[in-house]
This record gives C-alpha cells, structure tokens and sequence, in this order.
C-alpha cells in the first residue's frame, strides 16, 4: 500500500468516526450538544482537522443525513420484501418507516427536519436521499391506484407517515394511536 493511499484511508476513517460521533452525540444530547469543539474533543483531533473534512455543523448533519438515508432504504426494502401481498407490504413499510423514526430521532432530524445542505426533489439531490425515496416508491407505486402518478402518490403518503412519526413525537397524537393511523392510512389510501 503506498503512502498516498494510506493516507486516504485513514482521511475516510477519520471522517467516519466524526459522523458516528456526531450521530452518536446528537443522539444522547440532542443536535444543539453538537459542536465542533465538543467532537474534535471526542474524537482527539484538534479542530481544524475537523474543518478538513467538513465546513462546519451544516454539512456534519448532511452527511448523518446521507447515512440515515441508505439505512432507512435498506430497512425498507428489507421490510417490504419480507412480506407477501401489497397491502401487508405498505402496512409492513409503513410499521418500519415509523419505528426508523422513533429509533433514530437524531438521525432523523438529520434528515428530514434540519438544514445539512441537501438538495431534495432536484438534479442535485444526492444519491442516498434518491435511494431512500425509491425504496418507498418500490412498494407504495404498485398501490397508487390507476390515474394516480406512482411518484405523487409515493410523495403523498410519505408526507403522512412524516407527519405522524413528527406529531407523535412532539406529543401532538397519541403514541398509542400509531398503530390506528397506520391502519388508516393504508386502508384509506393503498388501494390495489
């Protein structure tokens, strides 16, 4: 191995353990305990080392948003294709999007609540939000019903799950209720 490429590699371990720090931090304290003094701190590096690889706390959250992307496309995809029947599918891709949510708050808000710098729903959008949004489509397009648009629909019924997964966590719906307005939402929405 020569210099050059140890040195990349160790570039990219570096940046994976200020992610997962990062990640790991805004998961027990919440994004605002999130500093470039607290992770140069606990990874051991000083800050401008930190500054190497990211500009800041902005494109720290993007890159735990890219992250939680690929993981939540994979749970998805792994969920739905586990399930036979389009309707258990949407119900069973429904049940995982909103334990992803409850089980990775933090990770969540990366995502979908704070600013990291991601284009979404554009050229530009970067491959895992892209990834994310097709494991949703997979399953949610063979149930958008005929004259509906697979992509709107899919759109739609994230929207839902988005707003229950956010309204129950602030404590605005019931937790007890999901289940209910899983069931609502697939009964009422997912036709095939």
């Amino acid at each position: 191995m020569s210099v050059q490429e140890r040195k990349q590699r160790e570039r990219v371990e570096r940046e994976r353990l200020i992610v997962a720090t990062a990640r790991e931090l805004a998961e027990q304290q919440g994004w605002d305990a999130v500093t470039t003094r607290r992770l140069a701190e606990r990874i051991e590096y000083s800050q401008p080392v930190l500054y190497s690889h990211f500009r800041g706390k902005r494109e720290i959250i993007g890159a735990v948003a890219l992250e939680g992307a690929a993981e939540m496309a994979a749970t998805l995809r792994a969920t739905a294709s586990a399930v036979d029947g389009p309707h258990a599918r949407v119900t069973a891709l429904a049940r995982a999007y909103l334990d992803f949510a409850e089980r990775h708050p933090a990770v969540y808000d990366a995502m979908f609540q704070l600013d990291g710098g991601l284009a979404f729903a554009d050229e530009e959008t970067p491959e895992p939000l892209k990834d994310a949004f097709a494991a949703l489509l997979e399953t949610l397009g063979e149930v958008a019903g005929g004259g509906v648009q697979p992509g709107l629909f899919t759109e739609v019924f994230w929207a839902a799950l988005h707003g229950l997964a956010t309204l129950t966590r602030a404590g605005r719906l019931p937790r007890e209720d999901t289940e209910r307005g899983v069931e609502l939402l697939v009964d009422r929405l997912a036709v095939a």
